[in-house]
């Protein structure tokens, strides 16, 4: 073999760094190797600035090994800032790296004591004072204590895990040294590591996970919720002389078929004779391909009568095929049980992981159900048809978004729309709000003056604009400034959105700020935890769709009382 043109020094060596090396090296021939636990001093001050900074309010209250995993993550993000700006000043003053004196050392130690202990009492405060506002009163000083044990080893996981990164990428760029240039060499070796990281993250370690959980998730859809039976009613989906078979429903098709108020049961709140609402479904197990299955599940909806009553929801569900019941038992409350429901399942998985790799499955279920739904509805003669109404919360609501174009098909289209807690990435929702009146803020924004399209975090208290004709079809958007789904972006990571910037919502601290990439983990880590708040916060709408479906459908005959009343239906008081 002939000899490497371009030798690269041995590790360990004090000679120029490479791109990305963290500080000053041993002397060449000193026999010592950088230890795993060595740290950088300007590596440091970067965690520790964005470890404190990590104790900041975001929507949510956190919990202490939650905290710890958003301060360990932000220490490693702030370490890796550390490093990189050590190493561009360095180039630019044409030195190389040197060890940090003691005093530098002790600084750093007592500013890190001072600081984050500072931090720490900071962060409790603002917690507690978002646990106020929401009525939260869980709180575990366990947790709370072990928040900065959680930070370290989540931090260390992470500084070691990139540190491997690293070697593998210099010992790729010597061995391409023997054919390459240097330059070319780092280069390659990069672009290589990274893509390699990338194969692995996404395609063998994610895939992987996705297709496990599927898997598990896939027995569980074989059980039936305590407590829920078959229905003995013509008028619901697995009854008698269903088109769809009550093994086919899945879980949650099963709890939505085999539950729901009766005529007896919305009489008694209404005073007054009511009908047997009709329910609809299809399950992943009904048929093969979502077309056909939306397809068995109008059909259904057709034997049962659903056309022949005077209100008609389509609904998209969320992950696993659940529907609230808190939506759809107030349509049939405020119907006079009038009213017909038809849904469809589309992924086995939990709502908050089909929320991140079932999109395109919930898109094509929202379309596909819709028009399968206003095909028949469509050929039926104008004087006998019923008011069509759509519906969807967070998924849910980004699949039924996509069945329509825009306000005009919205508007042309349905008698009414209700949508709760929609995703930030929702196509329409995007549209309304982006092109928001100017002076609305992001939070209650207001789209054309409100004259189809409007915003609320709680209808009780009035839609805005108040004092505007809102004629013909409705479409509502419930939306908690502190709900995350709501307002979770990739984008939170380099740029500051208008709903931090704005006055904050009524659940939500004046102290929550915008800081680059802390932001973006705090509400990622607030995503799971967003159905965990009482009712009124977060990802929770439940008595919000009593109000809610009554500014929508306008029914008449009920009181502001009655409605004091369903909510108490809706969503009881403990």
């Amino acid at each position: 073999m002939t000899p490497d043109p371009h030798p690269s020094p041995p590790e360990g060596t004090s000679g120029r760094e490479e791109a990305g090396s963290e500080g000053a090296e041993p002397a060449p021939g000193s026999g010592k190797r950088r230890r795993s636990l060595h740290l950088t001093l300007p590596g440091c001050w970067g965690a520790l600035i964005l470890a404190c900074l990590s104790f900041t309010p975001s929507l949510l209250p956190r919990g202490g090994v939650l905290q710890g995993l958003i301060c360990g993550i932000s220490a490693a993000i702030g370490y890796g800032f550390g490093v990189t700006a050590a190493y561009i000043w360095r180039a630019f003053a044409d030195r190389e790296a040197r060890s940090a004196s003691r005093t530098s050392w002790r600084v750093l130690i007592i500013c890190a004591i001072v600081l984050f202990g500072l931090s720490f009492g900071f962060g409790q405060y603002w917690q507690h004072e978002i646990r106020r506002l929401m009525d939260v009163t869980d709180y575990n000083v366990l947790t709370t204590v072990a928040c900065p044990f959680v930070a370290a080893v989540v931090f260390w996981l992470l500084l070691l895990a990139a540190r491997g990164l690293r070697r593998l990428y210099r010992w790729l760029a010597r061995l391409l040294r023997r054919w390459i240039g240097p330059r070319a060499a780092r280069v390659v070796g990069w672009v290589v590591v990274a893509g390699l990281t990338w194969a692995v993250v996404s395609g063998v370690l994610l895939a992987g996970f996705v297709n496990a959980t599927n898997e598990a998730f896939s027995v569980r859809d074989t059980e039936t919720p305590e407590g829920v039976h078959q229905p003995t009613s013509t008028l619901r989906s697995g009854g008698p002389g269903s088109l769809v078979p009550w093994d086919s429903l899945g879980r949650q098709g099963r709890a939505f078929t085999g539950s729901g108020p009766s005529a007896a049961d919305i009489g008694t709140f209404t005073h007054r004779p009511a009908l047997e609402p009709v329910r609809a479904y299809a399950g992943l197990e009904t048929t093969d391909d979502t077309e056909s299955r939306a397809e068995r599940a109008v059909a259904d909806l057709q034997r049962a009568g659903g056309f022949q009553r005077a209100n008609l929801l389509v609904t998209t569900t969320t992950g696993s095929g659940w529907v609230d019941p808190a939506a759809v038992d107030s349509f049939e409350y405020l119907g006079d049980g009038d009213a017909a429901t038809v849904a469809m399942q589309y992924s086995y998985l939990p709502s908050w992981l089909s929320y991140l790799v079932d999109q395109s499955k919930a898109r094509e279920a929202g379309r596909e159900l819709f028009d399968a739904v206003y095909d028949v509805w469509s050929k039926l003669p104008a004087d006998e048809r019923p008011r069509l109404f759509v519906a969807g919360e967070s998924l849910g609501s980004f699949g039924g978004e996509t069945a329509f174009s825009g306000e005009y098909d919205l508007r042309n289209r349905t008698a009414g729309t209700l949508f709760a807690g929609p995703p930030n990435f929702n196509t329409l929702f995007r549209e309304f709000s982006d092109h928001r009146d100017a002076g609305s803020p992001e939070i209650e924004p207001v789209y054309r003056e409100g004259r189809t399209v409007r915003f609320t975090d709680d209808p009780t208290t009035g839609i805005l604009p108040k004092g505007e004709p809102w004629n013909g079809t409705r479409v509502l958007y419930l939306m908690h400034p502190s709900d995350p789904i709501v307002w979770w972006s990739p984008q939170l990571a380099l740029s500051e959105p208008d709903w931090i910037g704005e006055a904050p919502g009524g659940d939500v601290l004046d102290e929550m700020v915008w800081i680059p990439f802390v932001t973006f983990w705090q509400v990622t880590a607030d995503l799971p935890f967003s159905t965990g708040v009482p009712d009124g916060h977060g990802h929770t709408y439940k008595a919000a769709y009593v109000d809610g479906w009554n500014a929508v459908m306008r029914p008449s005959g009920f009181t502001p009382q009655d409605l004091d009343r369903l909510r108490e239906i809706i969503q009881p008081e403990h």
